[in-house]
């Protein structure tokens, strides 16, 4: 490496603080940059900086704020009054997060930029890729399935082969002031999880209707279509002598209700799909793919490919595919592709 300069993304939280250290271990000259996404911003920039001074590495601030609003919030507000249930990290990551760190170095002359996700970078015939972390607990490479190769070619991942209590043990080594401080577990623009009054307090028109029993049976209106998901079962408050979950949001509004066992789907469709490599898949290829963040992983068959949309089946149904959420598409733990679900095929039990 040429240029041993980086730009490194710093939160204030323990993560990144730590990635600055380990990058000056591996001869980089370390550079910091916190992010104003938001009013909610001011903490992590006050720690960030605080961060970068104990480090004895500069900061700057970068203003993402419109950016952010135009590719995040306003599209997660959008989606989920429409019935879907978007993930703002893997559309802020390529279009805000990372692509700001990026316009930023460039305007420093810095060609490698760094952040402290959990996940790895490899490169195979000139083509760089995602990888799945070593500690699957925390692996991160699903929100990062969305990058393209003009940011993975200059982004270095330093967190890739640790356990958090390692980082934790390195922050305390470092006497850095954040070495306890808790993971964020929201969603970073709104601290107190309530997403639904976030989107009423935006004043965006609410679509209500009617919760539709299993059996067809209209029941009681809902509180908005905004505060539902597939595959919800907490929060209904709908007495149906048995559990019940969110089946299906409907465009008029009404929310279908099932019972245990309905919950799963043998396909999806999806749009705006991505390549890794940018070429589609060939029918018939068989991947592992996560349908969220948190999900294990299930084996899926390319029904259909293109840059348009992609078609999975999966041999094993899976449970609660929700429209909006991405689908993220694995070979041997590397992110090849995924996309975002526009439909989802309702598995029926023929036994």
């Amino acid at each position: 490496m040429e240029n041993k300069k980086i730009l490194i993304g710093v939160s204030g939280g323990v993560d990144s603080s730590v990635c600055v250290d380990l990058l000056k271990q591996r001869g980089f000259e370390v550079f910091g940059a916190v992010i104003n996404f938001n009013d909610h911003s001011e903490s992590a920039i006050e720690d960030a900086h605080r961060v970068c001074k104990h480090l004895n590495i500069p900061i700057c601030v970068i203003d993402a704020r419109d950016s952010f609003e135009k590719n995040v919030v306003e599209p997660f507000c959008k989606n989920y009054i429409s019935g879907k249930t978007p993930n703002p990290c893997v559309v802020c990551n390529p279009l805000v997060k990372l692509k700001s760190l990026c316009d930023k170095a460039d305007e420093m002359g810095i060609f490698y930029v760094a952040t402290g996700h959990y996940a790895q970078i490899v490169e195979e015939n000139g083509i760089f890729y995602v990888k799945k972390a070593s500690n699957p607990a925390k692996d991160q490479s699903y929100m990062l399935y969305r990058l393209p190769q003009n940011i993975l070619k200059r982004l270095v991942l330093p967190l890739g082969q640790y356990e958090k209590p390692e980082i934790r043990a390195m922050a305390q080594e470092l006497s850095l002031f954040n070495a306890d401080k808790p993971d964020s577990q929201e969603i970073c623009f709104i601290p107190d999880g309530n997403h639904g009054k976030f989107i009423e307090d935006r004043g965006y028109k609410i679509k209500k209707g009617f919760f539709i029993s299993p059996e067809g049976k209209k029941l009681t209106q809902h509180k908005g279509i905004h505060n539902y998901t597939i595959g919800q079962r907490k929060g209904l408050n709908i007495a149906l002598g048995k559990p019940a979950f969110v089946k299906e949001i409907c465009e008029n509004g009404n929310i279908l209700l099932g019972y245990a066992g309905e919950e799963f789907f043998d396909g999806v469709t999806l749009e705006n799909p991505v390549y890794t490599d940018g070429n589609p898949f060939a029918a018939g290829d068989e991947f592992t793919v996560k349908i969220r963040s948190a999900a294990k992983g299930d084996t899926a068959v390319v029904e259909h490919s293109t840059h348009d949309k992609i078609i999975l089946h999966f041999p094993a149904p899976v449970r609660a595919a929700a429209k909006g959420q991405s689908v993220v598409i694995y070979k041997d733990n590397i992110v090849v592709g995924g996309g975002f679900i526009a439909d989802a095929k309702a598995y029926i039990n023929k036994d």
